[in-house]
């Protein structure tokens, strides 16, 4: 019997999620001769039952497209807004699902759809998620889609700003994605030749940055750039977190903290960012000037690798839905592909190592990481 294959995008926008959605449906379609329906918006459009038929017209061309066709959403199915009030839609779902006789649901997104998709798992529903995020955060897959195209967006930004930090002797602070992962802060630091990367993995002390630049300047450099992640934080700031944890605040309370921190926008962060310039600029005398790079690291066309990553995950899951392998993460395993249960993805993220050969590298060649 024919297959029917659900389809939705779910939080941030990313590079490759058309390619992956490509890569799913002309699997489905042409080898496999599936069915696949897309959902508008996300969780929202399945809940809404927004549908959009995907064929050969609507799957061609898409491959280079950033963004994505079907729309995107960070609405979760057990705390969705309807009406003014925050609503338990799971049940809707889960309805909605079985009146487009499904045989699977497959959700492309990062972190939090990691955990939406397992509580939908868990309700009965055949589910099979993609990676996707330009933070590379996603746990138990090497790589995500949309990482490698961010990288280069974030590096190319450091290239450019080195001429105006050079030629106005100024500091320049990046200020680059990822607040719980500092994986694209630090390969971009290190691709684009920063002086200085903080990454939330390692809590900085704002006098080693003041120390850092002001070496520079007796060896008679004259500008620096600080390549920032925007969920880095001071030491004082990690003392402090630690010091709340030992507390033992209310269950309830850092759930609600953490609730606000995933759906937060990404300029939240700003306010440390103005912090820090401001604290070299006293600390070093040196003019300082602030980027932030937002959502230009997500937009745009899709990078080859990218692609080509989104295109193998799209068609391996294509295979495992053949199988009728469901509740799984198609992971990024060296050159393939490999499904790993929800269970073991979902709640988790993958944050730099200390010991992580790209730490080992910046440190090699002189780049101040802040401790």
């Amino acid at each position: 019997m024919t297959k029917y294959i659900g389809i939705l995008t779910s939080g941030g926008d990313s590079p490759g999620l058309n390619a992956a959605i490509r890569g799913v449906g002309k699997a489905a379609l042409n080898h496999y001769g599936m069915q696949i329906i897309g959902f508008r918006d996300g969780f929202r459009g399945l809940m809404e039952n927004r549908t959009m038929a995907l064929d050969a017209s609507n799957l061609s061309d898409i491959l280079t497209r950033g963004g994505t066709l079907l729309g995107t959403s960070r609405d979760k199915p057990h705390r969705m807004p309807v009406g003014g009030k925050v609503v338990d839609m799971t049940d809707v779902i889960v309805g909605n699902y079985h009146d487009n006789h499904l045989d699977v649901l497959v959700c492309l997104g990062g972190g939090g759809t990691q955990k939406n998709a397992l509580r939908l798992k868990d309700k009965g529903l055949n589910i099979i998620t993609l990676p996707k995020t330009i933070d590379n955060d996603v746990a138990m897959t090497d790589i995500t889609f949309g990482f490698d195209t961010a990288l280069g967006i974030a590096t190319d930004a450091i290239d450019r700003l080195h001429s105006t930090a050079h030629s106005h002797h100024r500091i320049i602070v990046v200020e680059i994605m990822g607040h719980r992962a500092g994986w694209l802060a630090l390969g971009a630091g290190i691709a684009g030749g920063a002086d200085v990367i903080l990454i939330p993995e390692i809590p900085y002390a704002v006098e080693s940055v003041a120390e850092a630049i002001r070496e520079r300047s007796r060896r008679g450099k004259t500008f620096s750039i600080v390549a920032m992640a925007e969920g880095a934080i001071s030491q004082q700031e990690h003392e402090e977190l630690q010091a709340a944890k030992k507390e033992k605040l209310a269950n309830k309370a850092k759930e609600s903290k953490k609730a606000e921190a995933e759906d937060a926008p990404e300029t939240q962060y700003a306010e440390k960012t103005v912090r820090l310039a401001k604290q070299l600029e006293l600390l070093t005398g040196l003019e300082t000037r602030i980027t932030i790079l937002g959502h230009l690291q997500r937009g745009g066309i899709p990078s080859a690798a990218d692609r080509l990553l989104a295109t193998r995950l799209g068609t391996a899951c294509t295979e495992l839905i053949n199988q009728g392998h469901y509740g799984v993460m198609v992971a990024a395993r060296g050159d393939g592909a490999k499904a790993v249960k929800l269970e073991e993805v979902a709640g988790k993220v993958k944050t730099v190592p200390p010991d992580h050969p790209w730490i080992l590298s910046a440190r090699h060649v002189g780049t101040n990481l802040g401790d």
